[in-house]
């Protein structure tokens, strides 16, 4: 073989190596530089600790329509074996509105949460997530209540096949979502919520900020679907109402909407509620002595025991009762799905804007057990265009 033939050959493996040499070497130190991440992010996660599990530098940026965020956050009540049905709430609300904002997320339990629950929860949330501990006392019997009374109430309740008649944890939650879970320590740091339950569905984009909407607009409570609560649920919670009124009438705004809540002036409830499954709210109203007022006095009445009261119609009473109608705010433009139920934004305009997938004949707002057109009417707000067409 000729010298410079060999040469050129020599030269040529010399190059082949040293190129292979250096994509070894740069592989290697990407997946050291990649792994020492993942041990960095394991370690957010500590084992059955409740506490905050903050999120890693970097990803999406923050909005920047007007480079203002609120004090928010969203609250889940749940249990460790809801964690596939809340996995599935949250990437409806992650893919439809969190993923460009990263507002925290609190949840709370009565049991502590394990690890699945949390590395799930915290894989899907877009901001920080945090896991609470729920007292004992807030989930428990008062001591002013009878528990042979209450048992017996639960036993008729669930002769006559009331829905949740005979659940001791129905009336546990529906006491704490009504006067406790805006008093827990993770929730203090914040001043605005949003309550998502396991297996909503949200059928179009969000393309407004609810919270800054609500902060910007003076709203303090507001709602995606109402109806009429169960009769046998809560005979005398408007007896206990009227009482709280009798008692406090400091508390009780001017401009009130009780023309939501009675067709007779306040004599009598004819039933209609806030469907509380999706609310966006003020947690210092919650706070203030006016709904603490209420809610104690509620509670020494003993019907989320003695009956089954709802938090429903306890926060809608409350609403109705303590703000100025323009104080309540009805989202028609988020498009909501909770068993058996859908709000579908009323207006084809706003369906197409928005990218909805609900079929507008599902739309509950303005069927006959809804009382959404009864609010408009109590607020003196006109009905949105194209409504007729979906009762």
């Amino acid at each position: 073989m000729p010298t410079g033939a060999r040469y050129l050959r020599y030269i040529l493996f010399a190059f082949f190596t040293l190129a292979c040499f250096y994509f070894y070497s740069s592989s290697s130190s990407g997946l050291q530089t990649r792994t020492g991440t993942l041990n960095e992010q394991s370690s957010l996660y500590p084992s059955g600790v409740q506490g905050i599990t903050p999120k890693p530098t970097g990803g999406v940026p923050l909005p920047e329509a007007d480079g203002i965020r609120v004090n928010a956050t969203f609250v889940t009540l749940a249990r460790n074996h809801d964690v596939w049905e809340i996995a599935r709430s949250i990437r409806q609300v992650e893919d439809r509105f969190n993923r460009n904002y990263h507002y925290d997320w609190v949840f709370l339990n009565d049991q502590p949460f394990d690890d699945t629950f949390k590395k799930v929860t915290s894989a899907l949330v877009s901001g920080n997530t945090k896991y609470g501990l729920i007292p004992k006392e807030h989930w428990s019997f008062p001591e002013w209540i009878d528990e042979k009374k209450a048992a017996q109430v639960r036993k008729e309740m669930s002769e006559k096949k009331i829905i949740y008649g005979d659940s001791i944890s129905y009336r546990h939650m529906c006491r704490y979502e009504s006067g406790f879970f805006f008093r827990h320590p993770l929730m203090l740091d914040y001043e605005w919520y949003w309550r998502v339950e396991p297996s909503i569905e949200l059928f179009c984009d969000i393309s407004e900020d609810p919270f800054k909407f609500m902060a910007d607009n003076g709203k303090k409570y507001s709602f995606t679907l109402s109806l009429y609560e169960y009769e046998e649920t809560i005979p005398t919670l408007w007896k206990s109402a009227k009482k709280f009124m009798s008692e406090h009438p400091e508390h009780i705004a001017e401009d009130n909407t009780m023309a939501f809540l009675s067709d007779d002036n306040g004599e009598t409830y004819n039933r209609c509620h806030f469907w509380s499954n999706f609310e966006v709210g003020s947690l210092n109203w919650l706070r203030s002595p006016a709904y603490i007022d209420y809610f104690t006095s509620l509670d020494k009445d003993g019907g989320f025991f003695y009956e089954r009261w709802g938090d429903a119609p306890v926060h809608s009473i409350a609403a109705a009762l303590m703000l100025k109608k323009d104080e309540i705010h009805f989202f028609n433009n988020i498009a909501y799905y909770h068993v058996p139920f859908t709000h579908c934004p009323t207006g084809e305009k706003t369906r197409l804007d928005l990218k909805c997938h609900c079929n507008p004949s599902d739309n509950f707002d303005w069927k006959g057990y809804s009382c959404t057109s009864r609010f408009f009417d109590a607020v003196g707000m006109k009905k949105p265009e194209g409504y007729e067409d979906e009762k």
